[in-house]
């Protein structure tokens, strides 16, 4: 047995409260290592009575196996050990480590603990996000609907953009496609930037509490949002707090003023006057137009903090997307967490994390994170085929295990976004590969984004091409890849252990990625084949038949086994 495998650290992703009346414990061994597991617990004070429990291999990646099993802690207090079972012996494993059988006296002098289960600790997300999926919008590409607030020498709507491209979308054109995103089957948008800035994207921010004017006003916000909300569509605003733009009246007053300014420690200025070549100032990368705030001063703190609480009480937005949130101080966005909460008990709080996001998933600060390790796993294997069937399977559940469940129910689920270049380019155009990615997202644990244009086939390299408007013209579109999408969705929505159901891989596919949700009696069994080559798939310990979801296709139970025919490059979803 490889003892230096074996892990668990209390009050962590590995032991944390779900809700008020059940804890999680997870403990991870060398992968194939161990044949059983268990869970011996008590009440803190009272461990003569306590319990034994299996725990079930819950996932495994390239290295370990996780073990897992959820409880109820006895009067909301918990201490606890495990017992494991290797090919040799018996050992347990408490906070001292590797204890002998011989040894088993020793356990009880160090044994872990979760010593209260305050509600004041447990990670709430909102639930409306497990019944939502998200449509992302690049406000000044979707569409123009008030061509008399264009800005100065727009381009012609279809043409290539450039980095300084503008081509008209404004608030007023979302307005008038809602109608569409509802037939779509989308019940969540995504916005970015959409407060006064001198750039297409608006990332480079002059008035947190001013719309664009080339977008339009605060009213035409308030429409949006109220006619979203009358369609059911929740509405996130993007922001991005870790830098403003240069043009922001505090910053252009340091430039002015230098260290007499008031606002001169509103910045990360490092010597006076503030210059661009050399650049003496903490920027966003090394872009001179978007100077670094100082989160820690108490002033910007304030400014920020009713940025955020404004939007939500004036358009009452449903929760903030940041921008570059990794670069900003913890203490910063524990108060953000706060503020936002207070105003809007179930507002859903997103950050931009490009890697292991677990500092921030803890309970105080973000409900999610862009999950953009999950988009890393899909663009390699589906997308470029550099990983095989396993090696996806095993960088899914390494992403899974790093967070909790609640965290992982709503995470932010993406393939492409104005960040990346699109899908659908990055797998060569090839639609079913798209289908397929999709699907997984779609039947995943969290809720999915799904960048504009992608349900009709758009395509674009990295920015500035993934940026183009959106094509409304129906003859362009890919027909039978929106419907996909609606179909897709509105199984999506139909189904309650899609959204809200455990996760299990079926482990004895050699050439198809399989996994079954389950949700109390519906149980849900997803078949991916990304291969060139048909598959057949004979099912165990399923109904008597099912029904592919997407083609309605039924299938009868025979010897036992329900066997499924899956063409190359094609996804069942079979209940």
């Amino acid at each position: 047995m490889n003892s230096l495998a074996i892990f668990h650290q209390p009050k962590s992703n590995y032991c944390y409260a779900y809700d008020e009346n059940h804890v999680e414990i997870k403990m991870r061994a060398a992968k194939g290592d161990l044949n059983k597991v268990f869970l011996h617990y008590a009440d803190k004070y009272a461990w003569d009575n306590k319990d034994k429990i299996q725990m079930h291999k819950h996932l495994s990646d390239d290295l370990y196996d996780y073990f897992k099993v959820a409880i109820k802690p006895p009067n909301n207090r918990l201490i606890y050990c495990f017992e494991i079972e290797s090919e040799e012996k018996i050992f347990y494993f408490n906070e001292w480590g590797i204890i002998e059988e011989k040894n088993k006296n020793m356990i009880t002098e160090s044994l872990f603990h979760y010593p209260y289960v305050n509600k004041a600790d447990i990670h709430r997300v909102p639930e409306w996000v497990k019944d939502s999926i998200f449509y992302q919008i690049f406000p000044e590409r979707f569409f123009n609907g008030d061509p008399s607030i264009n800005p100065e020498n727009i381009q012609k709507w279809g043409e290539k953009p450039n980095r300084n491209s503008f081509f008209g979308g404004d608030l007023r054109g979302i307005i008038k496609k809602i109608d569409y995103l509802y037939e779509l089957g989308i019940n969540a948008i995504y916005l970015t930037p959409v407060f006064k800035s001198t750039t297409n994207h608006k990332y480079n921010t002059i008035d947190y509490l001013e719309i664009d004017p080339n977008f339009g006003d605060i009213d035409t916000m308030k429409e949006l949002v109220n006619k979203c909300h009358q369609k059911g569509i929740k509405v996130l605003f993007d922001a991005v707090f870790n830098h403003s733009g240069s043009e922001f009246p505090m910053f252009k007053d340091v430039i002015e003023k230098g260290r007499d300014s008031i606002y001169a420690d509103w910045f990360h200025v490092s010597e006076f006057p503030v210059t661009t070549n050399p650049l003496n100032y903490e920027t966003f990368a090394f872009e001179p137009l978007m100077p670094k705030l100082n989160t820690e001063n108490e002033e910007v703190i304030e400014y920020l903090l009713n940025v955020a609480t404004y939007w939500i009480k004036e358009c009452d937005i449903d929760g903030w997307r940041l921008d570059v949130a990794d670069e900003v101080d913890h203490k910063f966005w524990r108060r953000f967490r706060d503020a936002v909460k207070k105003e809007k008990e179930d507002a859903y709080i997103v950050g931009e994390i490009w890697h292991d996001p677990y500092t921030w998933l803890r309970g105080d600060q973000f409900d999610a994170t862009m999950n953009y390790p999950i988009t890393k796993a899909c663009t390699e294997y589906f997308a470029k085929n550099t990983i095989n069937t396993q090696g996806f399977k095993n960088l899914i559940s390494n992403t899974i295990v790093k967070n909790t469940r609640q965290v992982n129910e709503v995470m932010f689920n993406l393939l492409d976004s104005h960040d990346t270049a699109r899908f659908l380019t990055t797998c060569n155009e090839h639609t079913n590969k798209l289908m397929m990615a999709e699907g997984f997202l779609l039947t995943f644990t969290g809720t999915t984004s799904i960048y504009y244009g992608t349900e009709i086939g758009m395509v674009g390299e990295n920015d500035p091409d993934c940026r183009r408007t959106m094509d409304w013209n129906k003859d362009n579109w890919d027909l039978q890849l929106f419907e996909f999408y609606k179909k897709i969705i509105q199984i999506r929505k139909e189904n309650d252990a899609l959204k809200r159901g455990s996760f299990d891989w079926i482990d004895d596919l050699e050439n198809v990625v399989g996994y079954v949700r389950q949700k109390d009696e519906e149980k849900i069994v997803v078949l991916i084949n990304n291969s060139d080559k048909a598959e057949v798939v004979d099912i165990k310990d399923f109904n008597s038949k099912c029904m592919d979801l997407i083609t309605n296709e039924q299938f009868d139970k025979t010897d036992d086994f329900v066997s499924v025919e899956l063409k190359p490059y094609s996804i069942r979803i079979l209940k």
